[in-house]
């Protein structure tokens, strides 16, 4: 499990970047590149990261489902997960 201070920081970078959303879009199609640096660094959506819904983890994270590739294959073992079999051949 990650720390809770780091899943504390992506939830407010992420409240961030919802607030700023429209600022930056009006900003951007503009052309206005100097009060885009005048916002908050963690208003840009590049710096939010990518972490597993259950664990947290950060790495080897599978989009598709929101979850790490640990997590991922507990669930399929278990059958938490539609549609996933274990392949065999």
């Amino acid at each position: 499990m990650a720390k809770k201070s780091w899943l504390a920081r992506n939830k407010k970078r992420v409240a961030t970047v919802k607030k700023f959303a429209v600022i930056r879009a009006e900003m951007k199609a503009k052309g206005d590149y100097a009060g885009l640096s005048s916002l908050p660094r963690n208003a840009s959506p590049v710096r939010l990261v990518n972490r597993c819904q259950i664990s947290g983890r950060r790495h080897g994270f599978i989009r598709k489902y929101g979850v790490s590739r640990l997590t991922f294959r507990e669930g399929a073992l278990n059958g938490l997960i539609p549609g996933v079999t274990k392949a065999s051949w």
